[in-house]
């Protein structure tokens, strides 16, 4: 007898999804890429475009936050190496990479983050890295997208800090084709239960609308998810009483190795 298929839908945006599912694939897993979200860059006008040598610490908020403005920055300025003596700082070790990709970052440049195995990599965890500089900046320039938590500079700016806010980027609900919505009707009418990887509290929020909008909200109540914030347990539906409909919900990192894990003892 067949048994039924284990189905992970990658929510991740474009590009960002790949590798994960190959291997979730060797696993014995059915992967469906279905981003939430979709990114584009914003136009920055060269003189509205803030400098990081106007600064004493840039933190990006996000790998595209870095990514999207050393592009605009470069396109601005030609290619520069980054300022000596600014602090980048991101908050993840995946962002961070994002960083050391850039040929404006030198092998011995220095770009704080969370480690690896910090409990998590957020804000909070990278707050808790800056509590152990010497000490804080005080000028910062935030990068993320248009929508973000403002939670570190609220923090910074309690203790002096003066924080700028730059929107590189912005984010918005991915449109699903006909096959791929067609393929999880299929899935819902077979009684099949997918698990969904969500990493965003917009991500959460535009899977929901769109499939609100396709009637499979009862479908996917009874889902499983796995979340790379805990925070994110109350974007997708709760669990049911019944504990044969109960949905599953594991809580990881953000990066490839930790999520793969979390499908794998799903």
């Amino acid at each position: 007898m067949t048994s039924a298929p284990r189905i992970a839908v990658l929510t991740r945006p474009a590009g960002r999804n790949e590798t994960l599912a190959e291997r979730l694939r060797a696993a014995g897993w059915t992967p469906c890429i279905l981003p939430a979200l979709e990114i584009e860059a914003l136009p920055a006008e060269p003189g509205a475009l803030p400098r990081p040598s106007d600064y004493d610490m840039v933190v990006f908020g996000s790998g595209n936050a870095a990514r999207l403005y050393l592009e605009q920055w470069f396109e601005a300025d030609g290619a520069s190496a980054w300022p000596a003596g600014v602090i980048a700082a991101t908050v993840g070790p995946a962002s961070a990479r994002a960083l050391r990709g850039s040929p404006a970052f030198g092998a011995n440049t220095t770009v704080l983050h969370p480690s690896e195995n910090a409990p998590s990599h957020d804000s909070e965890a990278l707050w808790e890295v800056l509590q152990g500089l010497p000490a804080l900046p005080r000028r910062v320039l935030l990068v993320r997208g248009t929508q973000g938590r403002d939670w570190l500079a609220d923090r910074l700016q309690a203790h002096g800090a003066a924080v700028t806010r730059f929107a590189a980027y912005l984010r918005r609900p991915a449109r699903w084709d006909a096959d791929r919505l067609s393929q999880l009707r299929q899935w819902a009418a077979q009684g099949l239960r997918a698990t969904w990887l969500i990493t965003s509290g917009e991500g959460a929020d535009a899977v929901r609308a769109r499939l609100d909008e396709a009637g499979l909200a009862p479908w996917w109540a009874r889902c499983g998810f796995v979340l790379t914030h805990p925070s994110l347990a109350r974007r997708v539906p709760p669990a049911a009483q019944d504990a044969a409909d109960r949905s599953m919900v594991k809580i990881c990192l953000p990066n490839d190795e930790s999520i793969f894990q979390a499908f794998v003892a799903a």
